[in-house]
This record gives C-alpha cells, sequence and structure tokens, in this order.
C-alpha cells in the first residue's frame, strides 16, 4: 500500500522549491467559504482512514480526508458521536476540512466546538516538515497550542494530514419544543433559559418562533418538559439536522449569506431584514445585499464579528476586519508556518 503521507510531503516539498501556490482539498464540501484562491490542488481524499479509536477511552485518531460519515458509522456502533455536531454536507465533509473551517452545529454553545474536542495533530508545513503537535489526552499546554490553532485557520498554516479528538457518548433522551414568538423575546427567552439548571443543547428562532432542544438522562429531560411551556415536535431531530446541514428554507435563498458571531443577548438589530438566530442568540445568520462596511459597525457594537459565509463577492475580504495588531500576528504566524506561503494563498485574508 502506498505511502500517501509521504506523497504528500513529497508534494508540498516540491512546490516549495518551485515556489508553485497549492490549493489543498478534501472532499470539496466547503469550497464555497472564504475567499477565491488559485493554485495547484492538494487532493487529501486518497489520505483517509480511522487510525484508532478507543471506546473505552473515548479518543478516535483518524487521517484528515477521512468523511465525516465513516466516522459517524464507526462512533455509532459504540452508541458514541461528535458532540460538536459538524454538518456532513452531502456526505463529502471530511474531518480536516471542518477543523479547518471550524464548523460546528446547533449545540455549540453548550457542547463545545471541533478546536475544543481536538488533542492532536499532525501537520505537514511549508517546508516539508510533518510536525505533530498534541495527543491523545486532555493536558495542559505551554505556548501556542498548535493543533487548536488550525481550527478557522483554512488550510493557510499547513497540511493537516491527522487528528485526534475526544468524542462522546449519545444522550439518552432528546425532546424538542416549539414556540410562537418575535425575535427580540426569544434572544431574551433562550438567554434566560440557558441560565438555568436543565440539559439545554440547542435554541434557534427563525419564521417567528423559538425552537428549544433538551438532552440528556430521560428523568432530566422528563422534568424540562413538565416544566417548559411549548409544542413538542414529534421528529424534533429532523429540525436539527435541517438546520446543521443548512437545508432549511431559509438557506435555499441565492442572495448573500451572512454569520454574525455576537454577544448571544446582543440586542435584534436590522428587524426588517431576513434572520436565523442560532446558538442561543450568538450565531445570527442575515440574508441580502448589503454593505460590509455596515454591518462591521453593527457587530462590533453587539460584542462581535461578521462574515460573509457564502455567495456575494469572493474576490474581497470576507472575514472581518482585522485590527492592525492581530494582522501583523498573523502573518508572523503565516510566516513561521508556511515562509514560502504556499498554502492556500489568500483563502483566509488578501493579505495572507
Amino acid at each position: 500500500m502506498k505511502d500517501i503521507s509521504q506523497e504528500l510531503i513529497e508534494q508540498v516539498r516540491q512546490a516549495s522549491n518551485d515556489g508553485t501556490k497549492l490549493r489543498i482539498i478534501g472532499g470539496g464540501s466547503k469550497n464555497f467559504m472564504g475567499r477565491q484562491v488559485e493554485g495547484e490542488p492538494l487532493s487529501l481524499a486518497e489520505h483517509s482512514g480511522i487510525v484508532t479509536y478507543e471506546p473505552i477511552e473515548l479518543v478516535l485518531t483518524a487521517r484528515a480526508g477521512t468523511p465525516l460519515v465513516d466516522i459517524n458509522a464507526a462512533l455509532a456502533e459504540h452508541n458514541q458521536r461528535l458532540a460538536f455536531e459538524p454538518p456532513l454536507f452531502d456526505g463529502r465533509a471530511t474531518l480536516g476540512g471542518t477543523l479547518a473551517c471550524h464548523l460546528s452545529g446547533p449545540g455549540r454553545p453548550w457542547n463545545g466546538s471541533i478546536r475544543d474536542h481536538v488533542l492532536g495533530i499532525r501537520l505537514i508545513n511549508g517546508r516539508a516538515e510533518e510536525l505533530r503537535f498534541g495527543g491523545q489526552v486532555m493536558k495542559n499546554v505551554a505556548g501556542y497550542d498548535v493543533s487548536r490553532m488550525q481550527a478557522g485557520a483554512m488550510g493557510t498554516l499547513g497540511v493537516i494530514s491527522e487528528v485526534s479528538l475526544k468524542v462522546m457518548p449519545k444522550p439518552k433522551a432528546s425532546i424538542t419544543f416549539k414556540q410562537e414568538m418575535a425575535a427580540p423575546q426569544a434572544i431574551e427567552t433562550m438567554n434566560l433559559l440557558a441560565g438555568q439548571a436543565k440539559p439545554l443543547t440547542a435554541a434557534c428562532w427563525f419564521d417567528n418562533h423559538l425552537y428549544l432542544r433538551v438532552e440528556g438522562a430521560r428523568s432530566a429531560v422528563d422534568s424540562t418538559m413538565n416544566q417548559w411551556q411549548g409544542t413538542v415536535l414529534e421528529n424534533g431531530n429532523d429540525l436539527w439536522t435541517q438546520l446543521r446541514e443548512q437545508q432549511l428554507a431559509y438557506f435555499s435563498d441565492d442572495a448573500p449569506l451572512w454569520r454574525f458571531s455576537v454577544n448571544s443577548n446582543a440586542p435584534h438589530f436590522l428587524p426588517e431584514a431576513e434572520w436565523l438566530i442560532d446558538w442561543g442568540g450568538s450565531q445570527r445568520w442575515l440574508r441580502g445585499d448589503f454593505s460590509v462596511e455596515e454591518l462591521e459597525v453593527l457587530a462590533a457594537s453587539a460584542g462581535g464579528q461578521v462574515s460573509l459565509y457564502r455567495g456575494g463577492d469572493r474576490l474581497q475580504d470576507v472575514f472581518h476586519t482585522k485590527p492592525t495588531a492581530l494582522r501583523q500576528l498573523h502573518q508572523r504566524l503565516k510566516h513561521a508556518f508556511d515562509p514560502q506561503g504556499i498554502f492556500n494563498p489568500g483563502r483566509l485574508y488578501s493579505w495572507m
């Protein structure tokens, strides 16, 4: 069997020597994210497979090109799951791409993001060196936590070749409630309920309805059901799957889609616009043509940032403008890991 990892290293070495730019590709499910990037394709599709899985230890290690559906299937045999609920995108999403794009599902505020579950990685840097960071246990680290630094780096710091992460048992019970209310009331309600000692694991609002999910021990779920108001959805898990996969009708429009990451209790702004509010109020989707400068001001006033998630002009910078100090830090990190600037140039920012 050919050593795919060594082939990747050789491709990176050749590109570094020639000054060739590389466009890292996994399953291609998230090509719409970030800026448009040019370069020779570096595919990780064949660099797949689960390396080790210890159900008792709740730890799994897999190669970066491993489809998430394969990982989910292996975990399901032991009644376990990826608690950060990453989107599968028609089965094309891979483990490495999910980490690089830092994608998590509806339960992110309660169960954590992929960054919170990563234990270690193997990374091929711009010098064609395969480096190992972290391990297979949770522990304190000194200096930069390079494993978690890859979350959201969009492949600009190197080629992720392997990922170790913790997995979790599936909840014993799950119920979804539905209540009719306007967005401002929904934001207030989500924040109020999130502060209670209840097993809330998802909260979103769209089409003038608030949706809440409680999961955990049957006794805790039943107790919450008896105390909270709302209509119980018969197939509640289907709603969260459609939200996770961005298959709700809200996401079907061709208009630009903006993603806000703000304080969960920030007031509802642009009330006449088309919104979907997730993560208990901290992730807010906005659809339509807007000025990026206007939206960045609104996001900052709400204690967060905004990005052009899908559609619109992908030649401009699509992530929130960085202050000068952070911009310089990003550039220094880029140079440290990728001195020739060959990995996904411009995918994250035009200046990287």
